[in-house]
């Protein structure tokens, strides 16, 4: 994988603004189950509700992020991303490749409702080991006929706090 797909993955996977980066993660059986483990129909009410308020608090922070993106503050959204991405990609190369992409496509028009899903990878992949939450939209721009999808992602560090691990666009 070239460097700026793996900064492009890694960027729509990072930073949290304000009081939602510090939201604890929530216990382990409320997060949504690996592959092999039971499907959200085997989920108990309360574990549902739970995976509910977390779609809704990490589609509000994606959107947050979104915001700086919009106001031309990268910089803010690299500044709280997680060790995971600041360790793959640095300050001025984030800004600089959102920079590029966000000046091409022209200002945002409207953005679909937030779809979430999470993923668990394990040691020895293209992204850091780690449970992610990904939050995705379609974002209408100025210069394209089509929606882009918008995904800010999120990485669970070890200290159990949600922070971006990448942004892109595609």
């Amino acid at each position: 994988m070239n460097r700026l797909r793996l900064l492009s993955t890694l960027a729509g996977l990072a930073f949290c603004t304000g009081a939602l980066a510090q939201q604890p993660a929530p216990q382990p059986q409320a997060q949504p189950a690996p592959a092999g483990q039971p499907a959200m129909d085997q989920l108990t009410p309360e574990q549902r509700a739970a995976l509910a308020k977390q779609d809704a608090d990490m589609s509000q922070a994606a959107l947050q992020v979104m915001a700086l993106v919009d106001a031309n503050r990268v910089g803010e959204v690299w500044d709280g991303a997680s060790a995971a991405m600041k360790n793959v990609v640095s300050r001025d190369e984030f800004i600089k490749q959102v920079t590029i992409d966000r000046n091409r496509l022209g200002a945002v028009g409207t953005r679909a409702n937030p779809d979430v899903s999470r993923s668990l990878f394990e040691a020895g992949q293209q992204v850091p080991q780690g449970l992610y939450i990904n939050v995705r939209s379609a974002t209408q721009f100025a210069n394209e006929a089509q929606p882009v999808r918008e995904l800010v992602s999120f990485r669970l560090d070890e200290d159990k706090v949600w922070r971006v691990s990448g942004y892109s666009l595609r």
